[in-house]
């Protein structure tokens, strides 16, 4: 049997309210477990942790979650929901939600933009000017 790797994030106290807005975010999710100091919940099928750690740790850019995005209604989706209730805007696609997680919203289009030679260029310029990604300005570059 392999091994199953999985993130483990360190609340102050609202690992369940964590649980609880995320799941309500992504499809095919659910909350597996509650022991009022760990919270286990799935996102997509995919395991996560959430620990009622205390405050001695906040979150920080060192570590963000990739949510792929096929159409622009779905960045609009999970960017409009992960910043709501306190959250904030970033640059270049990365946002952090109203717990301090970091999260990038990216169309899975952007990398075969970016490496096609004749549009890199006016890609990636229009990729370091945006907050929000919009595929149709990265189609038209």
């Amino acid at each position: 049997m392999e091994n199953q790797i999985y993130p483990c994030l360190w609340f102050d106290g609202q690992a369940r309210a964590a649980a609880e807005f995320y799941c309500s975010i992504f499809k095919n999710s659910k909350i597996t477990a509650d022991d009022q100091m760990v919270v286990t919940f799935e996102l997509n099928g995919k395991k996560f942790m959430g620990l009622n750690g205390g405050p001695e740790f906040k979150f920080n850019e060192g570590i963000s979650f990739v949510v792929d995005c096929e159409t622009q209604k779905e960045i609009d989706h999970y960017w409009k929901e992960l910043t709501s209730d306190g959250g904030s805007e970033g640059n270049c696609g990365w946002l952090k939600d109203k717990f301090g997680v970091s999260w990038q919203i990216v169309p899975t289009v952007l990398p075969k933009l970016l490496s096609n030679p004749d549009k890199a260029q006016n890609v990636m310029d229009a990729y370091m000017k945006m907050k929000k990604f919009n595929i149709k300005t990265f189609e038209n570059a």
